[in-house]
């Protein structure tokens, strides 16, 4: 019996099957991203960029990668450029440069396997993107009143509050959430996640109160929800099936719109992340302890989060700026005489 809830198939990208078009050398670069280890969730993000690609190329008669020149890319770049969504707002340049990226490499790879004589894309100048800082952090009262949201009088309520202590206890990405096992969450306050963003096991810290609802929904629930053969996972849906990443977004954010923040925000699995790194920080934690916690490669990922922490630098500031403290008295009206203009500057307006 097929597990509910699994991805279609998706059809192939390209219009033709024949020597040379779209159809089967796009699948053949795909297959070669797996086989160099890249990740299924990349492998379908490129294939996603290389289907809008296509489909586009396709539009305009291009049914052959031999028949793109350079002139033709840099087409599709401003037509990324001036695309509108449903809600008319621009493609943000991160998004643009990630649907671009797929097809500098797709044409790089062509070329490299003697299927082009030359590189259409090899000076296409990808759009710079600025670093943008998260939507939206909770403080410390309202990630509570997000904790606080699920019934925890029924089973899937325990479930749910299990979830959503570990996103703000671990700082998790919801894929690394959702490929949990049983066993990888220990006793002794560590949670392993294996296979994290580009292959990286790590582990990290999970805090007591985190632990105990784990342990809770382990005994309580779980054995309530499981469908045999078991599965392995930690978190499993109402169905007895492990989590897709797409579903374990909406049951966070259900329960931070049901939350109803008077600040107005909103957010799902990302929040929780953001969150936890950001009190952390104003907290006193060493940014390069945070970085090993969300599992950066780099500490510049991790420096976003220095901008958010502002409640820190706002301390410092007061306690160390010679001018940061108002003297009442720099406030009060000036004395007779003091601080007047002269009569002919007076006069004019």
């Amino acid at each position: 019996m097929p597990r509910r809830g699994k991805r279609k198939a998706r059809p192939p990208i390209g219009s033709l099957d024949e020597p040379g078009a779209w159809r089967g050398l796009v699948a053949a670069f795909l297959d070669r991203k797996r086989v160099a280890g890249y990740t299924e969730p990349t492998v379908e993000n490129y294939e996603r960029n290389l289907r809008m690609f296509v489909t586009w190329c396709e539009e305009r008669n291009l049914l052959r990668p031999a028949e793109v020149t350079r002139p033709i890319i840099e087409r599709y770049q401003r037509h990324l450029y001036y695309h509108r969504k449903r809600d008319g707002r621009a493609l943000s340049f991160r998004t643009q440069h990630a649907r671009l990226v797929p097809v500098v490499q797709l044409f790089r790879w062509l070329t490299r396997e003697h299927h082009l004589l030359a590189n259409p894309a090899s000076e296409l100048e990808l759009p710079r993107f600025e670093a943008r800082l998260p939507r939206a952090v909770l403080n410390a009262r309202e990630a509570e009143q997000v904790l606080m949201q699920p019934d925890i009088t029924t089973l899937l309520g325990i479930r749910d509050r299990a979830i959503l202590e570990t996103f703000y206890s671990t700082g998790m990405r919801r894929m690394e959430l959702v490929g949990l096992n049983l066993y990888d969450i220990d006793n002794g306050g560590t949670a392993t996640i294996r296979q994290g963003k580009g292959r990286k096991d790590r582990i990290v810290p999970i805090g007591e109160r985190a632990l105990r609802w784990v342990e809770k929904y382990v005994s309580e629930v779980r054995p309530e929800l499981v469908v045999m053969p078991d599965p392995g996972a930690l978190f499993l849906t109402n169905a007895g099936e492990p989590f897709l990443v797409d579903g374990m977004s909406r049951l966070v954010r259900q329960h931070v719109d049901s939350a109803a923040l008077p600040s107005g925000k909103r957010g799902s699995a990302h929040l929780l992340r953001h969150t936890m790194a950001t009190l952390m920080l104003e907290a006193g934690a060493d940014i390069r302890h945070i970085q090993a916690i969300l599992g950066h490669a780099s500490l510049q990922s991790t420096q976003l989060y220095t901008h958010v922490s502002i409640k820190h630098l706002q301390e410092v500031h007061a306690r160390t700026h010679p001018a940061a403290k108002l003297k009442r008295r720099e406030l009060d009206a000036p004395s007779q005489g003091e601080g007047r203009l002269p009569n002919h500057r007076r006069k004019r307006t």
